[in-house]
């Protein structure tokens, strides 16, 4: 059969993800491309490996599903055999692939690295910084060794590790009236401006989060960047709803903005490492778990959370 890896992949992609225009976001590439790969490839094969449904995505055939456990295994050992010819081409030099939520680049990652080198001889590190969906789209395709992220959308089960929990709270610049307040609520925050980390995943979780505020907010102001976020806020155009604070080496605040906790929400995602290993975990996986749950318990709440003072006493109970 004349099927390329790289055709198993954009296949593979497709499966994942349920559907070819979100598959062509995470690659990226164009949807046309991924289309041409699919008929190749079940030309190649000789069966459908999915039904397509207009407006509703694909859905994969019994057989489809025989295929991606073979594109899996495939991909697995086009990854093992990239390692396995990068460690040879530095004798005793670690290769670590990490891909992490967007935001966390700047405000945590270099430190939690810095920390994990320590005592680990020489380290090359590759960082890919995406969202929710290319993330689980990395680990899935074997591109990254494990994923740090929030677990929205995730089934947590034996392959994730538990760091701790960063509620919520509200980024307010210094000249709203709210910031006087020790802490906000949703309602009051509602009733403004909002300035929107639209992320895939994250905006939808944020916006969720007034489901049980009376109304729901006008967002004027839409970006991918956490650094932007900040300036808008810090520009005028409304309030913003954030989780993660900067800490350590990242950039802090201006003086012109201030965060508040919320008073009237207790609910926060779990920060998390995935990797596809499960309980049994290689010494160098399990060595990043551990420096990246030293990092925020030296941290401390307060060091990298705003929460009022009963909810950040249970932010490492995960």
């Amino acid at each position: 059969m004349n099927i390329s890896i790289r055709q198993i992949r954009y296949v593979y992609e497709v499966a994942l993800t349920g559907s070819i225009a979100a598959a062509a976001e995470a690659i990226p590439i164009s949807k046309s491309a991924l289309l041409s790969a699919i008929i190749h490839v079940e030309n190649q094969i000789g069966f459908r490996i999915f039904e397509r449904r207009p407006a509703r995505g694909v859905k994969i055939t019994p057989a489809g599903k025989q295929f991606m456990l073979a594109a899996q295994d495939m991909l697995e050992a086009k990854s093992a055999f990239n390692r396995c010819i990068a460690n040879l081409t530095r004798p005793g030099t670690v290769q670590l692939r990490i891909g992490c939520f967007e935001p966390f680049g700047a405000l945590f990652m270099p430190d939690v690295l810095k920390r994990y080198i320590q005592g680990q001889g020489e380290v090359d590190i590759q960082l890919r910084e995406g969202d929710q969906s290319q993330l689980r789209s990395w680990l899935a395709a074997d591109e990254v060794d494990l994923i740090v992220t929030y677990d929205i959308g995730f089934h947590l089960d034996e392959e994730v590790s538990r760091i701790c929990k960063v509620p919520c709270h509200a980024l307010l610049s210094i000249q709203d009236t709210l910031a006087e307040q020790e802490a906000v609520s949703l309602a009051d925050l509602a009733l403004r401006p909002l300035v929107l980390l639209d992320l895939p995943q994250t905006a939808a979780y944020l916006l969720a989060l007034f489901e049980i505020s009376p109304c729901q907010p006008h967002v004027r102001f839409r970006t991918r960047s956490y650094e932007t976020v900040r300036a808008a806020v810090s520009a005028g155009f409304g309030c913003s709803i954030l989780n993660m604070c900067p800490s350590g080496s990242a950039t802090r605040d201006g003086p012109e903005l201030i965060r508040r906790p919320f008073a009237d929400f207790s609910s926060a995602p779990t920060l998390i490492v995935q990797d596809k290993h499960g309980r049994e975990k290689p010494a160098f996986i399990q060595d990043f778990i551990t420096a990246t749950q030293q990092h925020f318990r030296q941290l401390g709440p307060e060091g990298f959370a705003v929460a009022t003072p009963a909810l950040a006493a249970t932010l490492f109970q995960v």
